[in-house]
């Protein structure tokens, strides 16, 4: 008797794994199985609870795959440096004094050895880029102190704000090396840029502006928008998702202020400031939307 119910039970479950949750009998056929007087109960059969499918197994992972790979490691975003501190300020100091000890940059030929890492509001809503410092940077450590700084200011003050209110970096923090140097500067290879680059992307991401300035083309490759100036100045592009305005380095406006064509050159940045004010929903009056235009 039990044999049979086992086998029955063991049917039904078979059955029930397939979908089918009845059976068909012959009549007379539960009384052979169970016995009519003594277990009524069984002359009809009851619908069985019902089970969960059975989950499959997950694929077991290749041994050797599992003894190669690393332990996981902490998410963090591409290219940013884990820096201590618990404010803002603090931060940007334990960045800083990374910076003055980075071996990637410090072991290139290339570069001289001098930091110049960046200066401004950690708090600002506005950040400048340029591309490296030059002689009068290298010399008084703080970027955009030279001719070039000073036409940064300028803008700066046309903008209606104060050079203390924004943040400015560059993308190399090392001046690049010429041979009998003296003054003269250049612009970082791709190579000196991406020795450099994980600060500034790092700055970025500390301080959080509503807006970047990228001043140059060279700047402009650094944060990853190649191209020329004259195509990608007018609009805004996105740096770790922040709007990013390319325009013109100060130092082309000096050069084409030489050559005798600065207005026209001036309202074209001009313009790309006026873009990052209305962007900053900073207040913008006639006579500035009046700089540089044509009378």
């Amino acid at each position: 008797m039990s044999t049979a119910k086992s086998l029955l039970k063991q049917h039904l479950q078979q059955r029930q794994l397939q979908g089918k949750t009845h059976i068909a009998l012959r009549p007379g056929t539960m009384d052979r199985l169970t016995g009519a007087v003594r277990e009524p109960a069984l002359r009809e059969v009851q619908k069985p609870e019902p089970m969960k499918p059975l989950a499959a197994a997950p694929a077991a992972a290749p041994l050797a795959r599992i003894l190669s790979e690393p332990p996981p490691a902490e998410t963090k975003k591409a290219g940013l440096l884990e820096v201590g501190g618990s404010t803002i300020e603090e931060k940007l100091a334990a960045l800083r004094a990374m910076a003055e000890t980075w071996e990637p940059a410090l072991s290139m030929a290339s570069l001289r050895k001098t930091m110049v890492f960046a200066v401004g509001n950690p708090q600002a809503s506005l950040m400048f880029v340029g591309e490296a410092p030059g002689a009068e940077e290298e010399k008084l450590r703080e970027p955009f102190v030279g001719p070039a700084g000073q036409k940064l200011t300028a803008i700066i003050k046309a903008m209606g704000l104060d050079r203390p209110q924004v943040y400015i970096s560059n993308i190399c923090k090392f001046r690049p090396a010429m041979d009998n140097q003296g003054s003269g500067n250049r612009k970082p290879t791709p190579e000196e840029m991406r020795a450099c680059l994980p600060f500034v992307l790092t700055e970025i991401s500390l301080i959080a502006p509503k807006v970047i300035v990228a001043l140059g083309a060279t700047a402009a490759e650094g944060l990853g928008i190649p191209g020329s100036v004259g195509g990608l100045r007018g609009k805004f592009h996105s740096t770790q998702g922040i709007p990013t305005m390319v325009t013109y380095h100060p130092s082309y406006l000096l050069r084409e202020e030489k050559m005798g064509d600065g207005i026209r050159a001036k309202r074209q940045v001009w313009e790309d400031m006026l873009k990052v004010m209305e962007k900053l929903e900073l207040p913008i009056s006639a006579k500035q939307r009046g700089y540089f235009q044509a009378k």
